[in-house]
């Protein structure tokens, strides 16, 4: 067995481990987000209700909350432009990278 199929087989493994880890270490575990997390912490402090002090400009302009749909469309366009820049960041490095040794073997 070649020395790349050992570190291929050993990346795999090493995959499903940290995939079949968390299901059963954290059995029962309770996950919440961390939109009302805040608002509870205060209210325990406080002793009190918690108040916003302002409305999301997007929830007065539709008169109430955000479709999930809608939420999670606005998510994944902030996602794709993240992952647009950083690839062309590294797309960048890359062809840099290329022309330097390029440069240096011609000399």
């Amino acid at each position: 067995m070649t020395k790349t199929k050992k570190t291929v087989i050993g990346l795999l493994i090493l995959v499903g481990l940290m995939i079949l880890v968390p299901l059963f270490a954290l059995r029962g575990a309770e996950f919440g987000g961390a939109d009302n997390a805040g608002s509870v912490v205060v209210s325990e402090i406080q002793g009190g209700e918690y108040e916003p002090w302002f409305t999301p400009i997007m929830e007065t302009a539709l008169g109430g909350e955000l479709p999930g749909e809608l939420e999670s469309l606005f998510f994944c366009i902030q996602t794709g432009i993240g992952v647009g820049i950083i690839a062309f960041i590294m797309g960048r490095f890359v062809e840099r990278k290329k022309k330097e040794d390029g440069l240096s073997k011609a000399n």
